[in-house]
């Protein structure tokens, strides 16, 4: 497969809408120097904290082709490497004496190559997102990727068994180490061979200008729904925190209406409410809450709107 071909079905347009703040350049600038020297990067960070854009962004500086794995509990090693599917049959029909009829057939099994494959052969750069939702035994394929620059095909992938890495190849994952279901513990034997970059939420800048580019609103109205949410985050007790995802949330919604934040307007004030109190699920279920999140959001509204 031509390398054209490759760039032209795996490289999506990545960029599109990203902001970089200084913030965000400094976990770029690092992201990158690690790259560089050939040692994969790991985003770990709760959600909501960008790290799946921040990883595409960072991957497509590279400028070589992207592939996309996204961490599944259901997946096998052969979900990432490739397996045999199938068969190929040829028939050979030979009447080259026309009173003889000689045919020959042969069949022999159809090995197909996935995404980890592709990758590793033809140097392309592997955005592997969450992936501690694969089971550890899926992951363990990377270990001789990442160490070694071989990747075991199983006794399926051709005449040779193994395959040598292309030196281009490079691999960025991301993982959320707060999530209670759906992951699994990470080997250490897999984490020793990442540089991980812990990703937290975003500064004020960072989150308004995300929102404003996102939704399109005015970065004053921007200002005052990031103070709003950012407030109550740093206020409430949930195992899942509101991130710049419910600022961008909200902030569709009024560019949509073409309102503006505002304590006045009860529509805002019931978005706000929808929006940030859908998931009510408290940190520590024993620990006796004083304020309601529906009356704290009530009072940072009066605050900051």
């Amino acid at each position: 497969m031509a390398e054209e071909g490759l760039s032209t079905l795996l490289e999506p347009d990545v960029d599109s809408g990203f902001v970089v703040t200084p913030y965000v350049a400094d976990l770029v600038e690092h992201a990158l120097a690690y790259l560089e020297a050939d040692l994969p990067v790991h985003f770990c960070g709760p959600a909501g904290t960008g790290k799946t854009a921040l990883a595409l962004h960072v991957a497509a500086k590279l400028n070589r082709p992207i592939v996309l794995i996204h961490g599944d509990d259901e997946f096998k090693t052969p979900d990432l490497v490739g397996a045999e599917y199938g068969f190929r049959l040829k028939r050979l029909r030979d009447q080259y004496i026309h009173s003889v009829t000689k045919v020959e057939e042969d069949v022999v099994k159809r090995w197909v190559d996935n995404r980890l494959t592709v990758a590793c052969k033809h140097g392309l750069t592997l955005v592997y997102d969450e992936f501690t939702r694969s089971k550890p035994e899926a992951n363990n394929t990377l270990l001789s990727i990442l160490e070694e620059k071989l990747l075991d095909l199983h006794a399926g992938g051709g005449e040779d068994n193994y395959l040598a890495v292309h030196p281009k190849f490079r691999a960025i994952f991301t993982s959320n180490p707060e999530e209670y279901a759906g992951i699994h513990k990470a080997q250490d034997a897999l984490k020793d061979r990442l540089v991980t970059i812990q990703v937290g939420y975003f500064d004020r800048d960072t989150e308004v200008a995300i929102t404003t580019s996102r939704s399109g609103i005015a970065e004053t109205d921007a200002r005052r729904l990031v103070d709003m949410v950012r407030a109550f985050r740093e206020s409430c007790q949930r195992r899942q925190l509101p991130s710049v995802r419910e600022s961008i949330k909200i902030a569709k919604v009024l560019k949509a209406r073409g309102i503006h934040p505002s304590k006045r307007d009860p529509f805002f004030r019931k978005v706000c409410l929808h929006i940030l109190t859908a998931q009510q699920h408290v940190a520590d279920a024993k620990k006796i809450q004083t304020t309601q999140p529906g009356q704290l959001l009530e009072e940072l509204i009066e605050k900051y709107c």
